[in-house]
């Protein structure tokens, strides 16, 4: 079982400039909660319990958010208020939460690799906070575990997207082996239009191998002079196996302005409507009625 889930939080956000300036881009709220606990939900409910997060300078407010405010609970110790902390305190009872700060930033890769301190020498998924996955019935990670404890191997979450958007991501191509599962072949970072392997890409949902640490390390700059972590699986694609899972649910990229809208209505209608009708619906009850013969 896989037990720890990275989550890289040092970027700039700079898609989402000026709110980012000074607010990390993990810590927008979707209706009421942040992008990085519907991260760590997923991860959770996947059956992960060691949240290691990769984060930089300004982004204090991430591990305040998993921490206890002595402060605020006291103030509203015993109101009605006190309910709205229910889930926040069920997230920190179900998990651990380490963190190391990524001093430079050099890309993805270099990310994974800081986390190497955390992770250790075992499996573990990766979860990019602005890519908020939803699926009523088994997230996208636990979908992903699952394939895991089959294949042992590496897995990248993919989906299809336009021809004319293949460039803002890395695409995959490869042999379909399974429904929706293809070993990969290729691997490309942002190709330039008209040249994409296909139209599956890459979205933010990972499960490596440890080894990846290693071929991270052998890995030269790449596009946009960062250490790109598509150049490293292509390197584990070709000397072992990397799957690519083509997954079940909706995806949103909140990290641009018109993902963000969309994921927030949607979960507002899907998710916390529904969460308050639930909570409002009286209880139902049943009264038994005893049958009378009469004489």
């Amino acid at each position: 079982m896989i037990k720890k889930c990275l989550f890289p939080a040092a970027g700039y956000g700079t898609r989402f400039l000026p709110a980012t300036k000074s607010m990390p881009k993990e810590m927008m709220p979707v209706v009421n909660k942040p992008l990085i606990e519907y991260g760590v939900d997923e991860a959770i409910h996947a059956g992960m319990t060691d949240m290691c997060i990769v984060t930089g300078r300004g982004k204090h407010s991430i591990m305040d958010h998993f921490d206890t405010n002595y402060e605020l609970e006291h103030q509203i110790n015993g109101t009605s208020k006190e309910a709205l902390l229910e889930d926040i305190r069920g997230v920190m009872d179900s998990a651990s939460f380490t963190y190391i700060r990524q001093r430079e930033m050099k890309g993805l890769g270099h990310a994974i690799l800081t986390g190497k301190a955390l992770v250790g020498d075992n499996p573990f998924a990766v979860v990019l906070a602005d890519d908020l996955c939803v699926n009523e019935h088994k997230g996208v990670l636990a979908q992903m575990a699952e394939l895991y404890n089959q294949f042992r191997c590496t897995i990248v979450a993919v989906q299809e997207v336009p021809e004319t958007e293949t460039h803002k991501y890395g695409v995959i191509s490869g042999e379909m082996i399974k429904d929706n599962i293809f070993r990969v072949d290729d691997m490309v970072e942002k190709p330039e239009p008209g040249t994409a392997p296909s139209n599956m890409a890459i979205i933010g949902r990972y499960i490596m191998t440890p080894d990846i640490f290693d071929l991270i390390e052998q890995t030269e700059p790449g596009k946009g002079g960062e250490i790109q972590i598509t150049d490293a699986l292509l390197k584990q694609a070709k000397t072992g196996c990397v799957l690519a899972y083509k997954f079940e649910g909706k995806r949103f990229d909140c990290g641009s302005a018109e993902g963000y809208i969309e994921a927030t209505n949607y979960c507002y209608e899907n998710l916390y409507q529904k969460a308050k009708k639930k909570e409002s619906k009286p209880a139902v009850v049943k009264v038994k009625t005893a049958e009378v013969e009469m004489a």
